[in-house]
């Protein structure tokens, strides 16, 4: 089995017992694929770079999970129907990237992240 990092921005719009839905929708068919849940960190709600279905603003889900090969092709499709799902990306993971992906700290990262997104808004109401 591969292991693979998969963003994925839901609507924003959503509620939070939507959210928890369409994650725990998409986990499953993870698991059900024959995969494992290695990591999951949750971004949040967050300004997008660029508008994307109308949407200015979307829910950042961030997975990294070994399956098997063929799963992949069921979990694009599925994202492609799943109407939450605004944008996703999944790559495939060399070893050195794993083992990166798999320690990296999401305190770190989303902490810079949330200092950056404070500025810009600051930036946009003057």
């Amino acid at each position: 089995m591969n292991i693979y990092e998969n963003i994925v921005i839901l609507n924003a719009s959503l509620g939070d017992e939507e959210i928890e839905t369409a994650s725990g929708k998409i986990k499953d068919l993870i698991t059900n694929s024959g995969g494992e849940i290695l990591k999951t960190d949750v971004w949040g709600r967050r300004k997008l770079a660029y508008e994307i279905k109308k949407q200015k603003k979307g829910f950042y889900l961030l997975l990294v999970f070994k399956s098997p090969s063929a799963a992949i092709k069921k979990l694009e499709d599925y994202y492609k129907v799943f109407d939450p799902v605004v944008k996703y990306m999944v790559i495939k993971l060399e070893k050195k990237q794993a083992e990166t992906a798999l320690k990296s700290s999401s305190v770190e990262v989303t902490a810079s992240r949330d200092a950056r997104d404070e500025k810009t808004e600051q930036k946009s109401e003057a």
